[in-house]
């Protein structure tokens, strides 16, 4: 039987290692930090949980949906309101759009502007809408723009949104205009699904996204497939007709005091005896979900000029939380809020309790304060103190808390969390794809930073399944196709219409950032 390494234990590969096992077809996985999920995963701190952006379990694709309950039980899931703001000049405005509550906010004679500037819009839209801000002025009017898109968006992204490519907004709010947007709001009725981002409620595991993944890693394990944690791969290059994988297992700690190690079919951990250990490893398919860019420099100083520099031309933007421990009198209904005041650098706050009262502990609740950086930068180079205290100052400037309220502070880095769709990254990706598809047949990239898309969870999990029908079955799926502007539509002998994934993400007016990826 042939075997197959899995890089990640992110959705997707962790996706595609219980598919593999489901078939009977043994994988090893191997993950580089200190455990699963990837950006879905739960951060524990002292008895506290946090959501790594957010993630909502919402999806319109059925086979998700089942992977879902079959991983975890009908007991582990809570059905939460979706509720989140927009925090602008002081005020607060609701998602979906509120009519009454929006003219409240603006005012009778900036209301009729806005109007005023979409009106226009339809009669003269831009010329170039290729870019983020062209394709948001066509559907909003510059003025509701540079209200609710502009700001928020320059913070998750660090560059002017007219240098941003529409093909993000499209994936994020591709259903969502404010003529809709007004419609949905005069509209009766709950969890409209027809516009992904106008869901109401959704489903949540109780101990957060993690809990999926720590169970499906389980279940890779007792099916005798190991996960190998705190290991990266550094190396691939072919031996004998086959795949050589390199990886390095780091010395079994890491700064936060978590252990590294494999994890044995049995559960068990087994630590290394000190140091970092390498060791290659030889299989006949590669399942990659690991950073596009960084799976080419796997391959060495070989690869052509074109590839190494569309490799080189890749970009990704980093994400740190700030999580805030504060008295229950300071939480707020909403999952999250969006902050679009540019004076300060926070982009958007969850409450944790408002995700699972399981998150949090009695009397208090937990704010995750969130900030889009980039590795290295002076936010995320800012010791863990500094960061609570900074994180503080902003909390209170904006009115959210108190002074002296805030009680105890956590610091979560994630790097990598969102592929840059800068101008160059299409021309990029389509480079690399070509060469795999040629060079590399049996290497199959999945999942966000796996190809460099900006897919939710159930996209990056779609990916992975399809793949291994792919490698198992002998299927011809176009994995490429899943979560693009046509959408990739799946027919099913059961459902006489074709089921596709939902965005996690995009707030009233601006497109969100986390949720269900």
């Amino acid at each position: 039987m042939e075997s197959t390494v899995v890089v990640g234990a992110g959705p997707a590969g962790l996706t595609a290692a219980y598919e593999l096992t489901r078939r009977g077809h043994p994988c090893e996985v191997f993950e580089a930090d200190r455990v699963v999920g990837g950006i879905s995963r739960t951060e524990e701190r002292d008895g506290w949980r946090f959501d790594i952006g957010g993630h909502r379990f919402f999806t319109k694709v059925p086979r998700v949906e089942d992977f879902w309950n079959e991983i975890l039980g009908e007991e582990d899931f809570l059905l939460r309101p979706r509720m989140s703001r927009i925090h602008y000049r002081g005020r607060f405005y609701d998602y979906p759009l509120r009519a009454s509550n929006a003219l409240l906010n603006l005012g009778v004679l900036e209301s009729l502007r806005c109007v005023g500037s979409y009106a226009w819009a339809r009669v003269r839209p831009p010329a170039d809408q290729s870019t983020f801000e062209g394709w948001v002025a066509a559907r909003f009017g510059r003025r509701l723009y540079r209200i609710f898109f502009k700001t928020y968006t320059e913070k998750v992204w660090g560059v002017p949104a007219a240098s941003i490519q529409a093909d993000w907004a499209a994936q994020r709010i591709r259903n969502l205009s404010l003529g809709k947007a007004v419609a949905d709001a005069l509209r009766p009725g709950r969890n409209q699904k027809e516009i992904t981002s106008l869901i109401e409620e959704f489903r949540y595991p109780r101990l957060g996204p993690g809990m999926m993944w720590e169970a499906c890693a389980d279940r890779v394990r007792e099916r005798g497939s190991p996960v190998h944690l705190g290991t990266r791969v550094e190396r691939v290059r072919r031996h004998r007709g086959r795949l050589a994988v390199t990886v390095r297992q780091d010395d079994g700690f890491h700064s936060d005091g978590g252990v590294n190690g494999v994890i044995r079919p049995d559960g068990s951990r087994v630590r290394p005896d000190g140091g970092s250990a390498t060791r290659e490893v030889h299989c006949d398919t590669l399942i990659s979900s690991m950073p596009l860019n960084a799976l080419i420099r796997a391959f060495g100083p070989d690869v052509p000029d074109a590839v190494a520099e569309a490799a080189a031309g890749l970009r990704y933007r980093d994400f740190l939380t700030v999580a805030l421990v504060v008295p229950e009198r300071f939480s707020f209904p909403d999952n999250w809020i969006y902050i679009h005041s540019p004076e300060v650098r926070l982009g958007r706050v969850q409450n944790y309790g408002s995700w699972s009262p399981y998150l949090v502990q009695a009397g208090r609740t937990c704010l995750g304060l969130e900030y889009f950086v980039n590795e290295g930068d002076d936010l995320w180079r800012t010791p863990d103190d500094d960061l609570v205290a900074f994180g503080t100052r902003e909390l209170e400037h904006l009115g959210l808390v108190t002074p002296g309220s805030v009680q105890r502070g956590y610091v979560v880095r994630m790097p990598k969390a969102y592929p840059v769709y800068d101008a160059g990254y299409a021309d990029n990706v389509e480079v690399l794809r070509k060469y795999l598809d040629v060079e590399w047949p049996e290497i199959h990239p999945i999942g966000r930073n796996g190809m460099h898309r900006y897919n939710n969870q159930d996209h990056s999990m779609l990916t992975a399944m399809l793949t291994v029908e792919n490698v198992v079955d002998g299927a011809r799926h176009d994995v490429w196709e899943v979560n693009v502007d046509a959408e990739y539509h799946e027919e099913r002998a059961d459902r006489g219409k074709a089921a596709r994934g939902t965005g996690r993400d995009a707030p009233v007016l601006l497109a969100e950032t986390s949720a269900s990826a």
